[in-house]
């Protein structure tokens, strides 16, 4: 009997020595997530944004040019985003799960748990803006911020003149809470609370997963005086495709009932874009220092060689392009985030131009932990593109907001379509990356829009779009 006990003991210690190396031959991975980012807010894509932590990424990874959001079923586009990297579906498609996601949270198919089942370690902390508690979804916590910081009237509609601005509401004035709530700045707190989880993890033998959700550089642009001062107005450039008023704003649902629409005064103008730019380029800025932080913290743990960064947006945003300030639209400063992934394996500063969804970050983790990825995951590792085993994922790339706006890339063209009004807009984004230039009255361009009036009607079926379209 003595015996038999004694071979339990040693299968069972066999099988935990062969558990625990094969935790620790998986890899760690550290997601870092923005809020209205714009993939030209990146430093070293030539934007006018300083980011020096974020452009160290650029240059030890590889840096996705061309990463999609499909869009949201209401104002809020970020819960779309986060709902859709929670379920790994298209968008309709988690549109129709989002009211029970706390049903797929408690059968274990959101994207943390798969990660959990796997044997990660799981930590969440900052934004997450979805139906169900994150502590049901993640191991361990922090703090848990909302959509975004509570915002004060006197934040809108603003500036209308320097005048306005000397006597207006400020970017580092404490008083109007926001993400001064608490008397921390909020993304000052996420790097203290993720500096300290990886500490932690550094006594750690099991693999980590960390979701780290800032707010920023969403609105209220606050941030500390000396960051907004390193973007004074001379330095900031308007928009080349800058517009006082979208013409078709109001079809859109970008008209001034739209929060996002209010913040800058009607028409636009250039002072007020500038200000806006000025104040979204400093949070930018003071995000990308914490994240610096974290970056740091990383190396000290002993495990920066064995973990895999992911950066991307949950979307992009407008600050003044085509006359709009929000993403609520189809053009590519609101639909398109950076997106850079480093780590093991690797290569250093390359770029890769295929079209992408932002969500593709899902089941490339996945893979990397070499987990199962499931039949029902819409989205497609990145890996493949990484490695050049293949030139495209997707075929085309999808875009929707409300019943209001359709758009679908394939190629270099793009067309844009707003249903309540039949309107169609054509760009070649490969001579036209600002979209200045619309070609869809030019009967030489049917065959182009029947083209992509095909892709779209696939890409319905794909993410459970009803709505009736005709490009």
């Amino acid at each position: 009997m003595r015996f038999i006990r004694l071979i339990f003991l040693s299968l069972f210690l066999t099988n935990l020595h062969l558990n625990s190396a094969a935790l620790a031959e998986k890899p760690n991975l550290l997601f870092l997530f923005a809020d209205d980012m714009c993939y030209e807010a990146l430093g070293a894509v030539g934007g006018e944004v300083e980011t020096p932590h974020l452009d160290r990424l650029v240059e030890r990874g590889v840096t996705f040019s061309n990463a999609y959001n499909q869009g949201a079923w209401n104002g809020a586009v970020c819960m779309a985003s986060r709902a859709m990297f929670a379920t790994g579906q298209f968008l309709w498609r988690t549109h129709r799960l989002d009211e029970t996601m706390d049903q797929e949270a408690a059968a274990g198919r959101l994207w943390s748990q798969r990660l959990a089942a796997a044997g990660y370690d799981t930590y969440m902390a900052g934004k997450w803006h979805i139906h169900t508690d994150p502590a049901g979804v993640f191991h361990t916590v922090g703090t848990i911020r909302a959509g975004m910081p509570e915002d004060v009237k006197a934040g809108y509609n603003r500036p209308k003149s320097p005048e306005d601005y000397a006597t207006g509401w400020k970017p580092w004035d404490r008083a109007h809470g926001g993400y001064w709530e608490g008397g921390k700045h909020w993304s000052e707190v996420l790097g203290d609370e993720g500096t300290g989880f990886l500490q932690q993890a550094a006594e750690s033998d099991a693999p980590f997963f960390m979701y780290l959700a800032f707010n920023a550089p969403h609105d209220p642009r606050q941030s500390p005086k000396e960051y907004v001062d390193k973007y004074p107005l001379d330095r900031i450039r308007v928009p080349e495709n800058f517009l006082p008023e979208y013409p078709y704003k109001d079809e859109i649902g970008c008209s001034a009932r739209l929060r996002d629409a209010r913040l800058a005064p009607f028409p636009r103008t250039e002072y007020s874009v500038k200000v806006n730019r000025q104040e979204y380029y400093a949070l930018i800025t003071h995000m990308d220092d914490q994240i610096g932080r974290l970056l740091a913290a990383l190396e000290a743990t002993g495990k920066a060689d064995s973990t895999y960064i992911l950066f991307t947006a949950d979307h992009g945003l407008a600050v003044g392009h085509h006359g709009l300030i929000g993403k609520q639209n189809m053009y590519e400063h609101s639909v398109r985030a950076p997106l850079i992934l480093t780590g093991p394996g690797i290569p250093a500063g390359e770029k890769r131009d295929a079209p992408v969804y932002i969500q593709d970050l899902v089941p490339t983790t996945l893979d990397l932990a070499g987990a199962e990825t499931p039949a029902s995951m819409q989205f497609k590792s990145l890996l493949p593109l990484i490695r050049n085993e293949v030139t495209q994922t997707h075929e085309a790339i999808y875009g929707g907001y409300l019943k209001l706006q359709r758009m679908v890339r394939k190629g270099d063209y793009k067309a844009i379509h707003y249903p309540t009004i039949a309107k169609t807009r054509l760009y070649n984004l490969n001579e036209d990356p600002q979209e200045m230039h619309d070609l869809a009255e030019d009967p030489a361009n049917k065959p182009i829009l029947s083209e992509l009036a095909e892709a779209f009607r696939d890409l319905q079926e794909q993410t459970g779009d009803s709505l009736e379209v005709q490009f």
